[in-house]
């Protein structure tokens, strides 16, 4: 995970699911590995939302130059349950860089891209972890985050219901 990983503003930190709501037994209670490679994989794929907080919608649009109506119309979505950024039509990101596997947002990207893997969905179950880990080469591999952090980093979820 990157060490730059940051609050970044309203609804992180504020989820229903702190760690006071956490299972006292949970499967990852030993910890999880994890560092990033770089390769782009969570970012392209099957069509998927990318939430956005509206702290996130100003920083990514002020990092484009651009007013947060043009960013609406040319990169938001509202087909899912809460507002998102739109995929190109082969289910990449609108964001993902293929040339380089890197995004052209990245030093404001969403604070969901920053959590992953460490979503509510993904560490539900060991199964559900390990279906993640046959796509991402990173998961189970490198750092190991202990389940304290672990907790600390879902506490941060800004949409933990959709995740």
């Amino acid at each position: 995970m990157p060490a730059d990983r940051q609050n970044s503003g309203q609804g992180c930190g504020q989820s229903a699911d702190s760690r006071e709501n956490l299972p006292s037994a949970l499967w990852w209670e030993k910890g999880l590995r994890f560092s990033c490679l770089g390769c782009g994989r969570c970012c392209r794929g099957e069509p998927g939302a990318i939430f956005i907080t509206p702290v996130e919608e100003s920083a990514i649009a002020c990092f484009l130059g651009i007013s947060t109506e043009i960013f609406g119309k040319r990169y938001k979505t509202s087909r899912w349950k809460a507002p998102s950024l739109k995929e190109k039509k082969n289910g990449e990101c609108i964001f993902y860089q293929a040339e380089n596997a890197g995004c052209s947002v990245y030093p404001v990207r969403p604070l969901q891209c920053r959590l992953f893997p460490f979503w509510p969905v993904l560490l539900a179950s060991g199964e559900e972890w390990e279906k993640a880990a046959e796509h991402c080469p990173g998961i189970n591999s490198g750092r190991l985050f202990p389940a304290s952090e672990i907790a600390e980093l879902l506490s941060q979820c800004p949409f933990p219901s959709l995740l």
